[in-house]
């Protein structure tokens, strides 16, 4: 995504945004103007940065702790026929229960503190990791396993050398959904109990009717995603990279 696309493209939405307000004349209290919104933003930027570096943390902890489970999970389903058997069918399962409905769950159990919110973040980026690096890992050019066998490689050695390079694209796919997932996790977790973060400021900033500063906090929460897709696909790129180099 090159800058001028993501500047043409943000300045293309802020028009829309005030040509809306103007046509609708709608209140400041229910669509508030792109200016009464940057004015927010700057006068309660040290308020706003304040949740943002809780929410960022959540977020980053439960993008690492995720993918890492996730990329386990994936190699120990490509080693295994009787875990994938066995296992893949929970996985699938697990994905059809809402993930709202766990958030007050997991607020029970973890409390109200960051716990509970990185591990709805784990539970987000956990399934697309998984399941896009263990395709990766099983989906090898015809033959393969065939020869890696036959040149007397074991399955570990034909891990390390062939699939995880070969799967290291999937991996960057899985990494780039997680890292639009993740805030969602996040954000879910303080809507349903929390104390600190963009979550509960938005909740806060509406039950206030300082809408203003609930538009400012939400587009903070959609910066920083943005950002963290871009660092992402440097680092997926580098990995491809690397795979390419081997």
């Amino acid at each position: 995504m090159k800058r001028l696309d993501v500047l043409w493209a943000t300045l293309i939405g802020i028009a829309i945004w005030q040509a809306i307000v103007w046509i609708t004349q709608a209140p400041h209290f229910i669509l508030p103007s792109p200016s009464r919104v940057a004015q927010a933003a700057w006068s309660s930027q040290a308020l706003i940065a304040e949740h943002a570096l809780v929410t960022a943390t959540e977020v980053i902890l439960g993008l690492i702790i995720g993918t890492a489970l996730g990329a386990i999970t994936a190699i120990q389903l490509a080693l295994s026929e009787t875990t994938r058997r066995l296992f893949l069918p929970i996985l699938v399962f697990t994905q059809a229960v809402p993930v709202f409905a766990l958030a007050p769950i997991l607020t029970l159990w973890f409390g109200y503190g960051i716990a509970s919110k990185i591990v709805m973040a784990v539970i987000i980026i956990y399934f697309p990791v998984t399941s896009a690096f263990h395709d990766g890992l099983m989906r090898q050019p015809p033959g393969t396993f065939d020869l890696a066998k036959s040149m007397g490689a074991g399955k570990w050695r034909t891990l390390r050398h062939i699939q995880i390079p070969a799967a290291l694209p999937a991996l960057g796919s899985g990494l780039r959904l997680a890292a639009v997932y993740a805030p969602i996790g996040a954000v879910i977790g303080e809507w349903v109990g929390a104390s600190r973060g963009l979550g509960y400021l938005m909740l806060l900033a509406n039950g206030r009717a300082k809408i203003d500063l609930m538009f400012a906090a939400l587009i903070t929460l959609a910066v920083f995603a943005v950002l963290l897709h871009q660092l992402i696909g440097i680092l997926v790129r580098r990995l491809e990279a690397y795979a390419a180099g081997r």
